[in-house]
């Protein structure tokens, strides 16, 4: 089977949930526990409709500091993205091929990544007015970083970095390891990919889920747990966004569509922020 697993590289589902652990606990699973915290300290503060959550803030009064800072910031917050590759990598799987995170189809993602960004867009937007209304939302301000010329290719970096971050372990990485210990507990031998009673893979090498349903919810409500920090709007707006990119992910079995509108959705509430404020969009 191309890029399948092999005899060697089958690790046990004890060990797959402590990987599962680790990383969730170095990147996302941890952003979602502190999310849910800062949401309960918000709204017991003041309410939500009152409050303000900035996504890309300035971290110092000095520019270069601050430059040095935010390139610093985005780079590490990537160390779980290349962890996660390297766990796949280590055990005979080109996690690129795997998870459909390469340049093989460039048209036919561009195109999927671009309709998803147009109906995620306007999604969002209704989500957030209806939260604003609902006064269970705060007001976002998508950047306070002061006006330097290197500004807007940060803001972009923290695009791609959010896409990139979110995109490859939430879904990709995620469900194939969510996939992999259903197939372990229906009894399928990892040892023997491919053949009867073995472990199931699409062409690609990704493990295929058994009940593809349960890993979808579960790993969209893990995207809306780390979006509550900007209040309740947000968390279901998230969840409901992952719901519709999981089940692309599963028709399409390519991750690139996700990163390309992720990295579109970001790049235009970041670096189009002023503009979507003026408009009565954003940040009211």
């Amino acid at each position: 089977m191309p890029g399948g697993l092999d005899a060697l590289a089958a690790p046990s589902a004890r060990m797959v949930r402590w990987e599962i652990a680790i990383v969730l606990a170095l990147s996302l699973g941890k952003s979602a526990v502190y999310a849910i915290v800062n949401l309960i300290d918000k709204w017991t503060q003041a309410p939500l409709s009152g409050q303000t959550t900035t996504l890309n803030p300035a971290l110092d009064d000095r520019q270069y500091f601050d430059l040095t800072y935010q390139l610093l910031d985005i780079g590490f917050a990537l160390v779980p993205v290349l962890l996660v590759l390297h766990l796949v990598w280590i055990r005979g799987r080109n996690p690129f091929r795997a998870f459909g995170l390469d340049f093989r189809r460039p048209g036919r993602d561009v195109v999927l990544g671009v309709g998803l960004f147009l109906a995620i867009g306007l999604g969002t937007l209704a989500v957030y007015a209806a939260g604003r209304a609902a006064g269970v939302t705060t007001a976002i301000v998508g950047s306070a970083l002061n006006e330097y010329w290197w500004s807007t290719p940060v803001l972009l970096l923290s695009a791609l970095r959010h896409g990139l971050l979110e995109e490859v372990i939430v879904v990709a990485w995620l469900f194939d390891r969510l996939a992999y210990l259903q197939q372990l507990r229906a009894g399928r031998d990892p040892s023997r990919p491919g053949s009867e009673g073995g472990m199931r893979a699409w062409a690609s090498g990704a493990v295929v889920p058994l009940h593809p349903v349960t890993v979808l919810v579960a790993c969209a409500v893990l995207r809306g747990a780390y979006h509550l920090y900007q209040g309740v709007g947000p968390g279901v707006g998230n969840l409901l966004m992952g719901l519709v990119f999981g089940a692309v992910y599963l028709r399409y079995r390519r991750v690139m569509p996700l990163v390309i509108a992720h990295f579109l959705l970001d790049a235009a509430g970041f670096v189009a922020y002023p503009l979507l404020a003026a408009a009565g969009l954003f940040g009211t």
